[in-house]
């Protein structure tokens, strides 16, 4: 690893958090998408859904920031693409830097930028009555695993964003992965879906992740789930950033 990765990848990071600063509408589309979602189900849907739980907004708040961050780094898959069509990592690459610094500005700027886009909505779904008696350490347990999840996606992004043939083929892989939350316990009981519906909701991981946020901030016993939503999380996080880094090994050759 070349001895000046961490600079390398602080000044990468400096300007591709240049831009998200410069266009600010990116986080303010990621956000309002979910908000909006948010909104419709609390206050439209809410009485006639069932959730078993005395607030829905308490409910659903663990799926929309998934929804939150899975729109958020379809921006990062964009990001990237436009760079290399620019032709700006030939001019990186002709530089004595480490090439994996430039990757890694990306994800970090992806990191942040859905960060920020997490703590609106949470702040918004204060005012609609979200509350929550968990502690700190609850929190920063939920905060572990949102920042393993958006890694995890971002590098999924990071892919599309190297093998696209299309702005619009750069972004459209994250259509799949926010209609997952719609497929889980995100919004509803598992236990209200049909046979079908069920077994692949409760075998795919977004009910995981999202039972264990929701029982980490409703300070109720998290059990094994915790662990799968991990393992899920960690173990694509471990397949996407080995394919990721084999696509840009075959893209600057």
């Amino acid at each position: 690893m070349n001895t000046h990765f961490f600079s390398d990848t602080r000044v990468m990071f400096g300007r591709t958090m240049r831009h998200v600063t410069r266009s600010l509408d990116t986080i303010i589309t990621v956000t309002i998408m979910p908000i909006a979602f948010m909104l419709l189900f609390v206050y439209v849907f809410g009485g006639a859904i069932n959730s078993g739980s005395g607030s829905y907004v308490n409910y659903l708040l663990p799926g929309i920031l998934l929804i939150a961050i899975a729109s958020g780094i379809s921006y990062t898959a964009y990001r990237l693409f436009n760079d290399l069509q620019s032709g700006i990592f030939e001019r990186y690459h002709s530089m004595p830097i480490a090439r994996s610094s430039v990757l890694w500005g990306h994800v970090l700027t992806s990191l942040v930028s859905n960060a920020i886009s997490v703590v609106v909505i949470v702040l918004v779904a204060l005012l609609m009555g979200f509350r929550s008696s968990a502690g700190v350490l609850a929190w920063l347990a939920v905060a572990g695993i949102l920042i393993v999840f958006t890694l995890a996606l971002t590098w999924i992004a990071v892919i599309a964003g190297l093998s696209a043939k299309s702005t619009d083929g750069a972004a459209a892989f994250a259509y799949p992965i926010i209609f997952l939350p719609f497929v889980s316990s995100a919004f509803v009981p598992t236990a209200s879906m049909p046979g079908p519906v069920r077994a692949f909701a409760e075998n795919q991981p977004v009910t995981s992740i999202v039972n264990t946020i929701r029982a980490l901030l409703e300070q109720q016993p998290v059990g094994s789930e915790i662990w799968t939503a991990l393992a899920w999380c960690v173990g694509v996080l471990v397949v996407a950033y080995a394919f990721a880094m084999v696509a840009y090994r075959r893209k600057i050759a």
